[in-house]
Parts: structure tokens; C-alpha cells; sequence
């Protein structure tokens, strides 16, 4: 379900309360992605964002994606225990929308150099343009289906093999496709395709960047790290964007 966010000039892909499927903006807006150079503890992360947006003289509600880093993989459990904490910030901020959360999420736990705490490594958001083009960013999504978080419905649970990994990829790149669908946009309007595994993906890449159709131009990006919840072993996000900072 797209949902129009007025005060963000961008519409959404309703989700589940920790993060929504995706944001586009409105006509007449763009959205930005930024990234710090390194990952931020959580607190000081939402405080940068915070100094960020007003910097750029705009209101907080214009935010619309955030990038995670965490130590290692949450149990299901523990997952939504972050959860809740992380949601308590963005409601004191107001961002929430008639009790939804109109915000992308990706939170991955990098295999190497994993910070030691929960952190914040990038965000999106939702800025004034003269640019026609959609630009849009998508959440991440491991191989669950849409709305669950629920042990066991992992896509081949518990299995590590070539063929699994495949048919994870597979049903991760139909999440990519239908959420991209759903905010009006394209494969041919995608700029960034990343991929989160700590497993080999040499024998899945030619399979992901066929479905991506135009997208596979842009090749994808590997970052080797472990999806947010345990037994979960493979995990995309995707964007489209014409302005990427590093802060």
C-alpha cells in the first residue's frame, strides 16, 4: 500500500512498525542519500542526522531512509527489543504518520571491522528539485516474506547450500521488484544494488543482475556482512538516486 507522507513530499510503501518498504518523492523533490565516513553510535547518529537536516533547512519529517550497523545478528528476540528503541527515537521526532512509520530501514552486521555498538552508517532524505527523474530508495529485505518476522517463514531455514542461496536470492530480488513496482518506479532507474552475505555470491550474481534488467549496468555492491537476524542469510536494498554525499 502506498501511502502519501504531505509533510515529507514523498509517498511510501507501508511496512511494519520498525521501517516502511520504501520512499519516492513527490514531483518537484529528489532523494538524497548520505553516508558517514564511519558508522556513528545510534545516538550520536540520529543527533548528526538531526544537525544535518536543519543544516540543509529542512524539516525532520523529510527524512525517509536510515542505514544500520550492528555488532552482530540479532536472535528474533533481540530484534525486536532494538526495535523498540529505535522506534521510541523517530516517535519523539513526530515523523511517524497517523501511527505509521513512513521510514526505510537497511541494519546489516558487518562480518569484519563490525562497530561495537549499534550504529548508524547512512540515511536518505527528501529535498526541493528542478530534477524529473524518480529517485527512490527501497529497505532492506532478507529472505522473509513481506510482513514477517517470524522464524519460520525464512525462506529455506537453516540451509547454507549453493541451490538455497540461489532461491534466496531469487525471492529477495521478487521483495526488490514488487516494492519498486509498488512506489511507481523502475529497474532502469535504479543507480545502487547491494548485496549483504557473509556466503560466496559468485554463482547468484548473474541471476541478480539479470532480473535487475537495465540496473545490471551499475553492476552491485558486496558487502560482506551477516543480515540483522539470525538464520537469515541473504539480504538486498536498492535505490535510485543523482546525488550520493559522504559526510
Amino acid at each position: 500500500m502506498l501511502v502519501h507522507n504531505p509533510a515529507g513530499h514523498y509517498s511510501f510503501v507501508r511496512g511494519i512498525a520498525p521501517y516502511s518498504g520504501g520512499a519516492v518523492a513527490d514531483d518537484g523533490h529528489e532523494v538524497v542519500h548520505a553516508r558517514f565516513h564511519r558508522p556513528l553510535p545510534l545516538r550520536q547518529g540520529f543527533q548528526a542526522v538531526e544537525r544535518h537536516i536543519a543544516a540543509v533547512k529542512l524539516p525532520i519529517h523529510a527524512l525517509c531512509g536510515m542505514e544500520l550497523r550492528s555488532p552482530r545478528p540479532f536472535t528474533f528476540p533481540g530484534f525486536t527489543e532494538f526495535n523498540a528503541g529505535y522506534i521510541g527515537v523517530l516517535k519523539q521526532w513526530g515523523v511517524f504518520l497517523d501511527g505509521v512509520n513512513p521510514i526505510a530501514r537497511t541494519n546489516i552486521a558487518p562480518r569484519i571491522g563490525a562497530p561495537a555498538e549499534p550504529s548508524l552508517y547512512g540515511f536518505s532524505y527528501v529535498t526541493p528539485s528542478r530534477t524529473s527523474t524518480k529517485t527512490f530508495v527501497i529497505a532492506g529485505a532478507g529472505e522473509l516474506p513481506e510482513g514477517s518476522l517470524d522464524p519460520h517463514d525464512v525462506v529455506r531455514r537453516g540451509e547454507q547450500s549453493a541451490p538455497a542461496l540461489l532461491e534466496k536470492a531469487r525471492f529477495v530480488m521478487g521483495l526488490m521488484d514488487g516494492r519498486l513496482k509498488e512506489l511507481g518506479g523502475a529497474w532502469s532507474g535504479v543507480t545502487v544494488l547491494d548485496v549483504y552475505t557473509v556466503h560466496p555470491i559468485w554463482h547468484l550474481i548473474e541471476d541478480v543482475l539479470r532480473l535487475a534488467g537495465d540496473a545490471a549496468i551499475h553492476g552491485l555492491t558486496w558487502h560482506y556482512s551477516a543480515p540483522p537476524i539470525e538464520t537469515i542469510e541473504f539480504e538486498m536494498d536498492i535505490r535510485g538516486v543523482r546525488r550520493e554525499l559522504v559526510l
